[in-house]
């Protein structure tokens, strides 16, 4: 019975159309009476205690500074200062778009936001110089997910309070990782660049380069504040996210001028809807992982990984193969609040680092954003710019060869993400 609660009724549920948060409330409750665990008034202090958390703060924060970066002339100044440094070789287009992307990655938390913002200013541009629709689009959805691996990751502060980890251990944790993808996404580019024999651009002008580094000098700050406050230890995550806000509403109100108080109202309003989303899913996950540490369930599954006598890296093909499945049909941050109280036990067991484990769960789950065919990147791809979803699939398998190969990296030489985290006090 208590299998077919956790497992049975939670994928029956899902299959139905029930919203996860839902889902979550519904096992919880069935597993609190079924199993008598305790008085149904425990999930009232579950669910507040789960959201009375100084870390999670930084969510709604890093949601809101990226909004208003994104319509607040920030992000799109330094986007241009990128496109204007690149050029003088084979592809540099597609390089600029990567790049863009890793540092709209450091301002903002959403794969999908991402997708349409670098997806806008870059595809026409990459049409135009011989690369194909199929193939621009397949970038833009492979490169978006970037922003879910590159700090400030919404996914990364889940798993840090979830796995009760430093969130500051894992955004560093998490740059090697970043760098990688940027770098291999790169070289292919320039690799099919040479195959479609795209014509080279004219090299940067340091006058083009000096216009646009003035125009974006406050722009530029914005990722220097956010990140190196962060690393440098003159802040927590959740004070740079407070920094971010103030920060990016000052700039784009009294120094670019492109929003109003007005809009920046309206902004905080539309980012408060998907901060209610999040945090009902914290809320209801508290909840459920109550339940289920209280059910003895991940002791059961230690138990029943220890009794199959695995080897490290077979438990971690096994859990890099359900990670890569789960990602095709949840988001991130439901995916990390349902599986990580039932993972990270068995990994400590395990001997393996619960930081160095957050980063396998965030890159699996940012692969399965673009993973056919449910990945969500995709349908959003697809929905934007009207490439139809067959040819996506056929046009980011190469993008996802590059991830996995990442993912393999990280997987089995550890010191990739732990070495650096050493070097943080």
């Amino acid at each position: 019975m208590t299998l077919a609660i956790f497992a049975v009724m939670p994928i029956v549920l899902i299959c139905l159309g029930i919203p996860i948060f839902l889902v979550l409330f519904a096992v919880s409750v069935a597993g609190i009476l079924q199993l008598d665990l305790a008085s149904l008034k425990v999930i009232q202090s579950a669910m507040f205690g789960g959201l009375d958390s100084f870390p999670l703060l930084a969510i709604p924060l890093f949601i809101l500074a990226g909004d208003v970066m994104a319509q607040g002339g920030i992000a799109r100044r330094l986007i241009a200062l990128i496109l204007s440094m690149v050029g003088g070789i084979r592809g540099s287009m597609g390089v600029a778009a990567i790049g863009s992307a890793a540092a709209f990655g450091a301002m903002s938390g959403s794969s999908v936001a991402c997708v349409a913002a670098i997806g806008n200013l870059t595809i026409p541009t990459l049409v135009e110089q011989g690369y194909g629709k199929k193939f621009s689009t397949s970038l833009i959805a492979a490169t978006g997910v970037i922003d879910i691996i590159i700090p400030p990751s919404i996914a990364m502060i889940l798993y840090a309070i979830t796995a009760q980890v430093s969130v500051t251990k894992l955004f560093v944790a998490g740059v090697v990782p970043g760098i990688i993808i940027a770098i291999l996404l790169a070289l292919f580019v320039m690799f099919k660049a040479r195959m479609l024999n795209i014509q080279i651009t004219a090299r940067p002008k340091p006058r083009e380069i000096v216009k646009a580094a003035r125009a974006a000098i406050w722009a530029i700050l914005a990722p220097v504040i956010i990140i190196g406050g962060i690393y440098g230890g003159i802040f927590t995550p959740t004070e740079a996210a407070g920094i971010a806000c103030a920060y990016s509403m000052l700039i784009s109100v009294h120094v670019y001028k492109e929003l109003s108080w007005r809009d920046v109202w309206n902004i905080s309003v539309r980012s408060t809807i998907l901060v209610a989303q999040i945090m009902l899913l914290v809320a209801a996950s508290t909840v459920f992982g109550w339940v289920i540490t209280t059910s003895g369930m991940p002791q059961l599954f230690v138990s029943f990984v220890d009794s199959l006598h695995l080897d490290n890296w077979q438990i971690l093909l096994i859990f890099n193969i359900v990670l890569l499945f789960v990602g095709t049909v949840l988001e991130p941050p439901p995916a990390i609040l349902i599986l990580t109280p039932l993972l990270v036990p068995i990994v400590v067991d395990a001997g393996i680092d619960p930081i160095h484990f957050g980063l396998i769960v965030t890159i699996n789950l940012a692969i399965g954003m673009f993973l056919p065919p449910f990945g969500i990147n995709l349908f959003a791809a697809n929905a934007l710019f009207k490439v139809p979803l067959p040819a996506l699939y056929r046009g980011v398998m190469p993008f996802l060869v590059i991830y996995l190969i990442v993912l393999a990296l990280i997987t089995y030489i550890p010191e990739l993400t732990t070495v650096p985290v050493g070097w943080v006090n």
